[in-house]
């Protein structure tokens, strides 16, 4: 059963794009960890935590339809390559502030969103080409395939990001994401995979236009996208204000940040090899919903858990339940997607599922400080369970895809 989900390596083209993506993935990780806790240091506020997310999410929110478009009318290689060298950039500009020591909280809010709009252009051309990779059939052990490689980065770059923070100093972390950018430019300028764009003459809008037409002709892709939504609207902020909880629940050091990163990742890891190893052969739509429900039991568990050991636990299989959940969902919005609107669908699939990020953490972000992390977060995984029940119990349409 596990052989069947590493099936898409036997393709080299994808196996070039999953080293190289997750070789750059590490080092965002590493930059992701330093730059958390730094603007926690530095502004002294989790709103500035949750600022620097929205902030750095924003423009994948924003920007996701003209993206959308770019993505079904230029070589999405390319796109991608012009995408790496922006945040290649910006890592570098943050080692230089770093290591002078005139970095301010502004410039990393400001390079964040610079990064978020490379990111933007990025997302929707690297998963429209994912499809092109592998054969049909092995569609969804390749996205999960993908999870694994984002969420092995998210266990490997924090613990390098944590040693390299204490010991080396925060300019190391962002050169050293900077130098990572440099292997998937390679693999992407190293797979034979071409993208035979079409011509048109529509404008720019009325490609739009054409994209949220398919979208919503199709009411089962609606559905997905208000549930993916709703998932990072209400199960991402116990991420974003881990370093909340490590600083003001445990009392802990940024090694307890790394140890709780760390361990939510080897979840995440193992959910999306269970994912792949289940293939297309079962419900995707129901074993997402029960994904669901198991991270907002999750979410409620951690905000008022107050043991390390416990709090391990917890995030380990709420990472399962993430990354399941976000795989299958993904995996069905792909198979129905067309390829001439790919980078359309999922340019809006990202409005849906990267949108509910910023604006999750920026609310959670203004509540915490009157609340207290662990009540706003807490709710959020209330409201999560009741909409996942309600989704599986009466609203059944999506467990039956």
């Amino acid at each position: 059963m596990f052989s069947k989900a590493f099936e898409p390596f036997r393709s080299r083209d994808f196996r070039l794009m999953w080293s190289g993506a997750c070789t750059s993935s590490i080092g965002t990780w590493m930059q992701k960890l330093a730059q958390s806790w730094l603007v926690l240091v530095l502004g002294g506020s989790p709103f500035w935590v949750g600022l620097d997310s929205f902030l750095g999410d924003l423009p994948i929110f924003s920007l996701a339809l003209f993206a959308g478009v770019a993505a079904d009318r230029i070589d999405r290689r390319r796109l991608l390559i012009a995408s790496q060298f922006v945040q290649m950039s910006t890592a570098f500009v943050l080692c230089a502030l770093f290591a002078t020591h005139r970095v301010h909280v502004w410039h990393i809010l400001a390079l964040s969103f610079v990064t978020g709009i490379a990111q933007a252009f990025g997302a929707p051309a690297y998963q429209s080409l994912i499809p092109a990779l592998v054969p049909r059939e092995q569609l969804s052990q390749a996205i999960a395939m993908n999870s694994i490689q984002f969420n092995l980065a998210r266990l490997i770059g924090p613990l390098l990001g944590g040693a390299a923070l204490s010991g080396l100093g925060a300019a190391w972390c962002f050169g050293l994401n900077g130098v990572s950018f440099v292997a998937v430019i390679v693999s992407l300028l190293l797979i034979s995979v071409r993208y035979d764009f079409p011509k048109t003459t529509d404008s720019v809008f009325e490609s739009m236009r054409q994209g949220i037409r398919f979208i919503r002709a199709r009411p089962d892709m609606v559905l997905l996208f208000a549930v993916s939504f709703a998932c990072t609207y209400l199960g991402i902020p116990l991420l974003t204000f881990l370093p909340v909880f490590v600083r003001d629940i445990f009392h802990g050091t940024v090694k307890t940040y790394t140890l709780f990163l760390s361990v939510q990742a080897l979840g995440a890891i193992a959910g999306a090899v269970v994912v792949a190893a289940l293939g297309r052969k079962t419900k995707l739509g129901r074993m997402a919903l029960l994904g669901l429900l198991l991270l907002s039991v999750c979410v409620c568990g951690f905000a008022w858990s107050k043991s390390i050991v416990l709090s391990c636990v917890i995030l380990f299989f709420g990472g399962m339940a993430l990354v399941s959940c976000f795989a299958m969902l993904s995996s069905l919005v792909q198979l129905i997607a067309a390829d001439n609107m790919r980078g359309r669908v999922m340019s809006i699939y990202n409005i849906a599922f990267r949108g509910g990020m910023p604006l999750g953490s920026l609310v959670a972000g203004a509540l915490i400080p009157t609340f207290g992390a662990p009540t706003v977060v807490g709710a959020h995984g209330l409201i999560l369970g009741a909409l996942t029940l309600y989704l599986l119990l009466v609203h059944r349409k999506l467990a039956a895809l």
